[in-house]
């Protein structure tokens, strides 16, 4: 496991967005490009401090995976996940576990009480997922304006209290 760097970085993960290209073709109805690196590298809550964000890659044997991870949204002690990504290859395998887990460390470490994502509720499979890790249902998020594809959100939560 690595924090990636951008720069450094950038083709392993546009190689991992091309291998779970399913992932960007349900959010936003097209394959990866290019352009999705730098917004990855990017990414953060709103206010919060990039510089003190996680973004971790984890390579193996037959299949990698990432999850970008920011701080302060939306209250001062909560970590959200913007992004955990896996090889469509090594799904299943335990590789999200392990991510999660190193993510929720550095969460810990922080002084972090909560951690959140949102999962479109047209990926059942990831719900599934963050549910076995323990979260729950919070909130659920209309579709924006801004989507043309229409997702309906569901953000959740656990307490690492």
């Amino acid at each position: 496991m690595k924090d990636l760097q951008q720069g450094v970085d950038d083709r392993s993960v546009i190689d991992l967005m091309l291998r779970a290209a399913d992932y960007s073709v349900l959010e936003k109805g097209r394959a990866p490009v290019v352009a999705d690196v730098a917004a990855f590298f990017a990414s953060c809550v709103p206010g919060g401090d990039l510089a003190e964000a996680v973004k971790l890659g984890f390579w193996q044997e037959g299949g990698l995976g990432f999850i970008d991870m920011s701080f302060g949204y939306p209250n001062p002690k909560d970590a959200y996940i913007g992004l955990l990504m896996l090889d469509e290859a090594v799904r299943g395998g335990g590789i999200g576990p392990q991510l999660l887990a190193e993510a929720t460390r550095r969460a810990q470490a922080k002084g972090a009480t909560r951690q959140l994502v949102a999962v479109l509720d047209a990926n059942p499979r990831g719900r599934a997922f963050w549910q076995r890790e323990g979260f729950r249902p919070e909130r659920h998020f209309p579709a924006s304006a801004e989507d043309p594809l229409g997702h309906v959100r569901c953000r959740m939560t656990r307490d690492l209290s």
